[in-house]
């Protein structure tokens, strides 16, 4: 159904009759009444009692104005948004991040983005890097703090490294190597490991492999945990070890130590990842305000 005609139909209701109608829309009093006449023909009956005093719905009217009203709403929110993006301009940005990571890096960008643009709303999501690749995918991000997994994502979305950090070893305050104040990887041959699933940290598990096999030995992963904090729940609870980036320090689990780990090929990287196509200034503000990360 032509949109045209149903706004047409809408002023006619908002004016009362079909000549005011028509002044309005400057269209001659004929060439409105084809136009309803056409309305009417593909909806299969009359809309409009017409009086000499203007007109007035008819049930069928009535009908059509009700359900129509949300969708011509709708419709134009939607490209008003579509303009608003076509032009580099966001009023919302919609953000993914890893919350252990948020206090170091998004929040000083959160203030540079305030400071320049605030009439920007921002709405933050914490997710898992699974969960911010598939809202990426979804259309339901506009840009994604994210771990090394954001790495995979460069034929589909923009990326670039954050920062390149090293890794700490968290193990249980009572595990024997709780004693060294550093450890290498070579000091955890025989141990287990705690992973991730690739639902939520894609690759994670490949990277300790790796890690592991250029030191000499092969990883052997007890279990996985689809969260931060049931990573370090289950250090303390099974006696393993889990390999993290060092800002995951900040999160206290009671009988959890964190130790580094001095091997150079133990680096993990924080990606930011961001829609294709003309970039929002917003997204701009945020990408000028996180640092750029080098090997």
């Amino acid at each position: 159904m032509n949109l045209d005609l149903v706004r047409t139909f809408f002023a006619i209701i908002e004016h009362g009759s079909l000549n005011r109608a028509a002044v309005r829309l400057r269209l001659s009093q004929s060439t409105l009444t084809r136009q309803m006449h056409a309305l009417e023909h593909a909806i299969g009956g009359r809309l409009f009692e017409r009086t000499a005093a203007g007109v007035s719905l008819t049930t069928a009217g009535h009908a059509l104005a009700d359900g129509m009203r949300p969708v011509l709403a709708q419709f134009d929110a939607v490209i008003e948004e579509t303009r608003t993006l076509a032009c580099g301009k966001r009023v919302l940005l919609r953000i993914g991040y890893l919350l252990s990571a948020a206090a170091d890096y998004l929040h000083p960008a959160l203030r540079a983005l305030r400071k320049s643009n605030p009439e920007v709303k921002v709405k933050l999501l914490d997710l898992s890097p699974g969960e911010q690749i598939r809202a990426l995918r979804e259309g339901q991000l506009d840009l994604a703090l994210i771990g090394q997994a954001g790495a995979m994502l460069d034929r589909e979305f923009f990326v670039r490294r954050v920062a390149t950090l090293p890794v700490v070893v968290a193990l249980a305050e009572s595990h024997p190597l709780a004693a060294k104040t550093a450890l290498r990887l070579a000091d955890l041959k025989g141990e287990l490991f705690i992973g991730a699933p690739d639902l939520h940290l894609p690759g994670h598990n490949r990277w300790i492999t790796q890690l592991c096999r250029r030191a000499g030995f092969r990883a052997r992963i007890l279990q996985d945990a689809d969260s931060l904090t049931h990573v370090l729940a289950s250090v303390v609870s099974e006696h393993a070890v889990a390999l993290m980036p060092e800002y995951t320090q900040a999160t206290a689990v009671p009988g959890v130590v964190f130790r580094p780990l001095l091997d150079s090929t133990a680096r993990w990287d924080l990606v930011v990842a961001w829609q294709r196509g003309r970039v929002p200034e917003p997204v701009r503000v945020i990408l000028a305000a996180l640092p750029a990360g080098k090997r």
